[in-house]
């Protein structure tokens, strides 16, 4: 079905119209001007040589090489450049699974409710996303009750040289639970593309959501992503996020504890190689007092790779009993690799426990002499390091499906960046 097909609310047409005006005087960050912005240069990035993304054809997912694989009877939903192509799987009563075009149309109270004053901010990246976004995603678990399959998007791009604006919004209501993995793909290796995303989620007290986001784009393409999420009391989010594809981008990762004993777990693996430069801007958001947090990224990097990772805990007024925990550990498997890991902090109550750790390093010769002693070929035993250097992430989870689809997903792009 095209999106294009349904009729916005008015309230939704001038949200969007109001973006589109900013979005003729916003200018694009810069690395020099621009907080945040100061390793990652954007300044070749020509947005009027992308078009923007039209319809698409369904055969573009068979032809893409997908992240997720062998999740147990999903509810699928299944979006190529700016057409849904299918929503389908069965669902416990009360809870929606569309697109977000379709769900202002028919659901727009709940919708209206939670979509984010996204162009509060003034960022360019926001305002396009809000005045063109196609099809999209929304997820509604009213009050209570418990999604008991999870729902897998995939979003392909098709097209060369087109932009997609996606945009996620994801509501798990006081006492819900649910699970969803979002992946990006390329049909082609080859595509030249630009994807712009906005990922809200809201989870309401005593809920429970995982939410996997990973994306391996064509190595040609640019991905930038803004990302949002808030708990409320005694609420839970696990919040995955894998960076395989692209070329050159940036994502960032908000995390707000609004409610008491709210906690949230964020976890974030990247594997480049070649020329790719990869940037994660992560914030854990401490608003309410005895709220958890637990960031960790790790990433591997080939070739004359790099990646950016920068992490902030804010505690706020009144926030006490934080505890937040965040880490960054780069494993740099050539001298021409690079990473830039940059912890902070911002505490502003006197009764919290909040620390951090960062680590760049190449594989220990010790290590590989041990192992290469034990008769193992050089390649084995690098493999084996690495291996383990990312293991510490797989077992963040507990043993079952959700452990063996991320670890089968690092696995396949350790073989690519590898030459396996």
């Amino acid at each position: 079905m095209a999106s294009a097909t349904i009729e916005q609310p008015s309230w939704l047409a001038e949200r969007r119209a109001r973006a589109a005006g900013l979005t003729e005087r916003l200018d694009l960050p810069t690395y020099k001007g621009r907080p945040g912005w100061e390793f990652t240069d954007i300044s070749s990035l020509d947005l009027a040589a992308y078009a923007a993304a039209g319809d698409g054809d369904a055969g573009a997912v068979a032809r893409a090489d997908a992240l997720f694989v062998g999740l147990e009877q999903p509810i699928v939903v299944t979006q190529v450049d700016a057409t849904t192509v299918e929503v389908s799987g069965e669902l416990p009563e009360g809870v929606v699974v569309t697109t977000l075009e379709r769900a202002a149309a028919e659901h727009p109270e709940l919708v209206e409710r939670h979509l984010g004053t996204i162009v509060a901010g003034e960022d360019a990246f926001v305002a396009r996303n809000e005045a063109g976004f196609a099809g999209g995603l929304f997820v509604h678990v009213p009050r209570g009750t418990i999604v008991p399959r999870p729902v897998l998007v995939t979003v392909v791009q098709d097209a060369d040289r087109t932009a997609l604006n996606w945009r996620s919004l994801i509501v798990v209501e006081d006492g819900g639970q649910a699970e969803v993995w979002e992946q990006y793909l390329s049909a082609d290796a080859e595509r030249e593309t630009l994807l712009n995303t906005v990922v809200e989620l809201v989870v309401g007290e005593n809920a429970n959501l995982r939410f996997v986001n990973g994306q391996n784009l064509s190595e040609k393409s640019w991905i930038f992503g803004t990302q949002r999420s808030e708990v409320g009391r005694d609420g839970a989010l696990d919040w995955v996020s894998l960076g395989f594809g692209s070329a050159r981008g940036k994502v960032r990762m908000e995390t707000k504890l609004a409610g008491k004993g709210a906690d949230g777990r964020v976890t974030g693996a990247y594997a480049s190689h070649k020329r790719q430069h990869v940037d994660f801007d992560t914030t854990q958001e401490h608003a309410a007092p005895h709220t958890t947090s637990d960031l960790a990224f790790r990433g591997v990097l080939q070739g004359r790779s790099e990646a950016v990772w920068r992490g902030n805990i804010i505690v706020d007024p009144g926030a006490q009993q934080t505890d937040a925990f965040q880490e960054s550990r780069n494993l740099l498997l050539s001298k021409r690799a690079h990473a830039d890991a940059i912890p902070g902090l911002e505490i502003q109550a006197n009764d919290v426990r909040c620390t951090h750790a960062a680590a760049i390093a190449q594989i220990d010769p010790e290590q590989l002499f041990y192992l290469k002693s034990r008769g193992l070929r050089p390649d084995v035993a690098k493999r084996l390091v690495i291996e383990g250097f990312l293991a510490e992430l797989v077992e963040r989870f507990e043993e079952g499906p959700v452990r063996q689809v991320l670890g089968d997903a690092l696995e396949r792009r350790l073989g690519l960046i590898l030459g396996d």
